[in-house]
C-alpha cells in the first residue's frame, strides 16, 4: 500500500496510470463506445475520406469507415497484443532467469549465452525477420514479439536471483533443508516480482509501439482489422489532404505508449526504497 501511495503522489506516474486505466476501460466497453461498431469493418465508398464532423468525429478513411470507431476498437486489439506478448515473455523468461541465476555451471552459461544472442540483435529487426518467416497476420506478429522480448525478463530475473541467492534468509532456508525449488518459487521470485512488474509495464508500451511498426510495415495485422499501425500505413498515400486519417491513430499510439512508460517509471521509483530515499 505504501508503494501505491507513493505512486499516486507522483503526478507524472498518476497521469500514466490514468491513461492506462482509461485505455483499459475503452477496450472493455469498445463495442458500446464506438458509434459504428459493425460498419467499422465494411466499406462505404460514398463517404470515403470525409473530414472530422459531428457525424464522424475523427473523419472517415479511404474506404469510408468511421475512424473514431476504428480507433476505439483498435484499443482492444493493441492491449490484447501487449498483454498476450508480455505474459508469454514472462512465462519463458522468468524460469530461464531463475534457473540461470540460482547455480553456476554449464546450464547457467548456456541459458545466458542464448539470451545474449537474442539481445544482440535489435528487437525490431529480429521481430521483422521472424514475422516474414511466418504467415503474415496478428498471430505471427505476437509470436515474433514474444520470441524477441523474453530475454529482457530473463536478464532481469537473472540479476535479481544472483543478488538474492546470497541473502541471509536464503542461507537460513537452505540451512533448515528447504528444497531449492521451494526457495526459488516462494521466496526468491516474490522478491524479484517488483522488477518483473516494472519491466512488464514498460514492455507493454514498447510492445504496442513495435506491433504498430510491424503493422505499418505489413507484417502485423491485416485488413480489415482496426489496427493503429495499419491505419497509419494506409493513410500515407492520402497525406496531407486527409490529415485526420493518420493523425488520430498516431495520437492513440503515442498516448498509450506514453502512459505505460510513465506508469513504469513511477512503479520503478515506488518499488525501489533507495530511489524513494534519494528523493527525500
Amino acid at each position: 500500500m505504501s508503494a501505491l501511495r507513493q505512486l499516486l503522489r507522483d503526478p507524472v506516474a498518476a497521469l500514466g496510470l490514468a491513461i492506462v486505466l482509461f485505455a483499459v476501460l475503452v477496450a472493455i466497453f469498445a463495442p458500446f463506445l464506438a458509434p459504428y461498431p459493425d460498419d467499422a469493418f465494411e466499406s462505404h465508398i460514398m463517404q470515403r475520406l470525409r473530414p472530422p464532423s459531428a457525424e464522424f468525429l475523427f473523419g472517415t478513411d479511404n474506404l469510408g469507415r468511421d475512424m473514431f470507431s476504428r480507433v476505439i476498437l483498435g484499443t482492444r486489439s493493441a492491449l490484447f497484443v501487449a498483454v498476450s506478448v508480455v505474459f508469454a515473455a514472462i512465462v519463458i523468461g522468468v524460469p530461464v532467469g531463475l534457473a540461470a541465476g540460482w547455480r553456476d555451471g554449464w546450464l547457467s552459461e548456456t541459458l545466458m549465452r542464448v539470451t545474449d544472442i537474442f539481445l544482440a540483435v535489435p528487437q525490431l529487426i529480429l521481430a521483422l525477420a521472424l514475422g516474414q518467416l511466418l504467415a503474415p497476420g496478428i498471430g505471427a506478429a505476437m509470436v515474433a514479439l514474444t520470441l524477441t522480448y523474453w530475454p529482457f525478463f530473463a536478464r532481469t530475473v537473472f540479476a535479481e536471483t544472483r543478488r538474492l541467492r546470497t541473502s541471509l534468509f536464503v542461507d537460513a532456508l537452505a540451512g533448515i533443508g528447504a528444497h531449492p525449488v521451494r526457495i526459488l518459487l516462494l521466496h526468491v521470485l516474490p522478491n524479484a516480482a517488483p522488477a518483473v512488474l516494472v519491466r512488464a509495464t514498460i514492455g507493454m508500451g514498447f510492445t504496442i509501439l513495435t506491433a504498430a511498426i510491424l503493422g505499418f510495415l505489413g507484417v502485423g495485422a491485416a485488413p480489415p482489422e482496426p489496427d493503429w499501425g495499419l491505419a497509419v500505413a494506409e493513410a500515407r498515400q492520402h497525406l496531407p489532404e486527409a490529415w485526420w486519417f493518420a493523425t488520430f491513430p498516431g495520437l492513440a499510439i503515442m498516448l498509450l505508449v506514453l502512459g505505460f512508460n510513465l506508469l513504469g517509471d513511477g512503479l520503478r521509483d515506488a518499488a525501489d526504497p533507495r530511489l524513494r530515499r534519494s528523493r527525500r
